[in-house]
């Protein structure tokens, strides 16, 4: 073969070698929910390189004995192409056995950074940027080839399954998505601008539904308003007065003595009407609710499948004693779910300070905590103990934690600044070696 000819032989190998790399790269990158959405909106050929990643492994024997005969051809053609002409320039300043060697490292050198280049670099960047539509591009020029090749392709397969089942390997890709793929992907979606931080934030608290327990998000115990049955309308009215809220409690007694809720919107149309309020006999026919009651350990998600069955919105919640320890509306879940999308600044329980650090709410759920800190939640310490950050103090400390405790974990020195009674009002979080000054 003249020189010409072998050149024109080189620069064919490189395009067919970067055929065989744009079609393997695009193909094993093309995202499969991108292919089906072409593919429900009528794109056949997306319809097709699905099929192809569900069985491809006669694809990537072609690709594969495609880009080894281009290696071969090129390391043969490719030496006779250049070393002519890199011989005869270097047997001017050498002699001639040393230009016989140089001109071959030096024709070598030349084919194999074209390959590498023009085979390689490139096309498998242009196949990164855009795998969808060269998939579907290069789909029907490969299955020419798998046409061709087909019995080295059913050769070299039925060798490859074999060694497959002997070694005990998987031979069908998992296409199973997880949540942890999804938050994977939303994640990056953040970080590139796509996807807004807080829109990562609400699909990520929608997975953790999953997870966070009902004491993650109820008003705690003391915190709840509550009617006693027998009270006056005197007194009723004023605690309405002082308390306003869209539901309330009412008990027989004591707390733990619950007989049922009333909502707010109810007592103000009997105010309207001038009808009396009372929780108690006929009175009470029409006003007082029956109130839904779930356990303690429900996760959010059973609470709202609990609130779907029974139609309604707000539920108590009982420990195993029967006592009660809060109350839930679907107000509560969904703002669990929407963040800091809905919280205003009085509300949010994670403040990061000016110098750094961050005070929190003692009942700021864990996985809240491990977010704003960037823990993984997987090295919690005795994790399914504990719901909030003080329920992480109390199993760290081992008693109930008090005004200016702390406890050091994985970096972070948490302190409480603040206690009412029992209850941990504020936790001042600061990186381990920081100088921070305590707030006034």
């Amino acid at each position: 073969m003249d020189s010409a000819g072998s050149l024109f032989t080189i620069a064919l190998l490189i395009a067919l070698s970067a055929f065989f790399s744009v079609a393997e790269l695009s193909m094993a990158s093309a995202r499969r929910l991108r292919l089906r959405q072409l593919a429900e909106e009528g794109d056949v050929r997306a319809e097709r390189v699905l099929q192809v990643q569900s069985q491809p492994g006669s694809y990537f024997t072609v690709v594969q004995i495609g880009q080894n005969m281009v290696a071969i051809l090129g390391g043969v053609v490719g030496e006779d192409a250049l070393s002519p002409y890199a011989v005869a320039l270097l047997e001017q300043v050498l002699p001639a056995r040393s230009a016989e060697l140089a001109g071959f490292l030096l024709s070598f050198s030349i084919v194999t950074s074209l390959f590498i280049l023009f085979a390689d670099l490139l096309p498998k960047r242009l196949a990164l940027t855009q795998p969808e539509r060269l998939a579907m591009r290069l789909l029907t020029p490969m299955r020419w080839w798998m046409r061709l090749l087909a019995p080295v392709v059913w050769l070299f397969n039925g060798l490859a399954d074999a060694l497959m089942r002997l070694l005990g390997l998987p031979q069908q890709r998992d296409e199973r998505i997880t949540s942890a793929d999804i938050l994977a992907l939303t994640e990056a979606g953040a970080e590139a601008g796509v996807l807004h931080v807080q829109e990562q934030e609400v699909i990520e608290n929608i997975f953790e539904l999953e997870t966070r327990t009902v004491e993650s998000a109820m008003t705690t115990r003391d915190r709840i308003v509550y009617l006693l049955q027998d009270e006056a309308e005197e007194i009723i009215r004023a605690r309405i007065a002082a308390q306003p809220h869209s539901t309330y409690l009412v008990c027989d007694g004591h707390i733990d003595q619950v007989v049922g809720y009333v909502d707010a919107a109810d007592l103000f149309a009997r105010v309207l009407r001038k009808e009396p309020i009372a929780l108690h006999g006929e009175a009470a026919k029409g006003l007082l609710k029956k109130v839904l009651m779930v356990p303690d350990r429900l996760t959010l998600s059973e609470v709202l499948t609990q609130f779907r069955q029974a139609h309604e919105d707000f539920a108590v919640i009982v420990n195993e004693y029967s006592l009660v320890v809060g109350v839930i509306t679907l107000n509560d879940v969904m703002s669990t779910v929407m963040g800091s999308m809905v919280l205003t600044g009085d509300e949010e329980q994670i403040v990061r300070r000016e110098d750094g650090s961050w005070l929190m709410d003692g009942l700021t759920p864990i996985g809240d905590v491990l977010r704003a800190l960037h823990l993984d939640p997987a090295e919690l310490p005795q994790r399914g103990q504990y719901d909030t950050l003080a329920g992480f103090l109390m199993v760290r400390l081992r008693r109930i934690p008090r005004r200016t405790d702390r406890a050091d974990w994985n970096g972070y020195r948490f302190e409480v600044i603040d206690v009412d009674s029992t209850r941990i009002d504020q936790v001042l979080v600061t990186a381990l070696g920081d100088d921070v000054v305590l707030p006034g």
